[in-house]
């Protein structure tokens, strides 16, 4: 039996998402949130449109959630006319980027209300979420994985299965510390790199090709030296609802993070100087500005 599937989310992300697994076969329900755009594409493909969360609920078996955080998810899942509310057996893939110590008793109490909720958030860009081809670290029991796994495979290359649930949001955590760390460092460098008569495109030069080059600094270098606005597109606000989700587990768990409080700092000067909504690479731009020079591509 082909399992019928809600999708809460069509951002920059669920919209590629979405289409996916309509393209797979699965007969897909939606709703709208900030934008219709993605919505009525998506319709006019043979999707079905819910009236509301509650609705949605009712007309399917497996729900995936893309939205921005552990906020937004508690208002999905248990606000007014929210998915709980149907009171039916369901199962929800939360692929949003949430805070595991909301994840796990989220997870807990749903069980009891006959709800399967299992985390299992992204890795990649909007491209690959257009493509098919996006990381996906699930946190889930080996059966609830098995189930999901039909699902994941629609608009996934790679799925991790990391553990029990609440460890998808850990590791995703992780990652993008490592990935939010990098482009803190890289806007540093090329602040200081500028104040010192050298160029972006200097500083590309060595860089590309060498022992530090990665996936995610040509992306970021898109921007750096190409322009490219859209090579990256994660705000600079997601980046510091990450930094502090970690900066939460880091507490949660005793560890010391002195590093993830100067790149959550990096982020939170982005954001409070006005910059949240543009995309990570712009805090190249930001952090120059802020040391009073302005990078040089050429």
């Amino acid at each position: 039996m082909v399992e019928r599937i809600g999708f809460v989310g069509l951002g920059n992300m669920g919209a590629g998402m979405a289409a996916n697994l309509l393209r797979k076969g699965f007969p897909l329900t939606v709703t709208a949130n900030r934008s219709r755009e993605a919505l009525e594409k998506l319709v006019a493909q043979g999707a079905r449109e819910a009236g509301s969360l509650r609705q949605m609920a009712e007309q399917t078996d497996i729900v995936v959630l893309c939205v921005t955080g552990s906020p937004e998810v508690l208002r999905v899942i248990n606000g007014p006319d929210g998915l709980a509310s149907a009171g039916k057996a369901l199962m929800i893939i939360d692929c949003s980027t949430s805070d595991p110590a909301v994840t796990v008793p989220l997870s807990e109490d749903l069980a009891t209300r006959g709800i399967t909720l299992i985390d299992a958030p992204l890795g990649r860009t909007p491209r690959e979420a257009e493509a098919g081809t996006l990381d996906v670290m699930v946190g889930a029991s080996d059966a609830e994985l098995a189930r999901a796994r039909p699902v994941l495979e629609a608009f996934a290359g790679r799925i991790i299965h990391t553990g029990r649930v609440g460890t998808g949001h850990t590791m995703k955590l992780l990652n993008n510390f490592l990935s939010m760390g990098y482009a803190a460092l890289y806007a540093e460098a090329l602040a200081i790199g500028a104040k010192s008569g050298l160029s972006a495109r200097t500083f590309d030069s060595v860089i590309r090709g060498g022992r530090m080059d990665c996936g995610f600094y040509q992306t970021f270098f898109e921007y750096v030296v190409g322009g490219n606005e859209n090579a990256h597109r994660f705000a600079i606000s997601n980046a510091l609802k990450d930094m502090s989700y970690l900066a939460s587990l880091a507490q949660s768990v005793g560890a010391a993070n002195p590093v993830n409080a100067a790149v959550r700092n990096s982020f939170a000067l982005a954001a409070g100087t006005g910059h949240g909504s543009a995309f990570v690479p712009k805090l190249s731009d930001i952090i120059a500005g802020l040391n009073g020079v302005a990078l040089t591509r050429g």
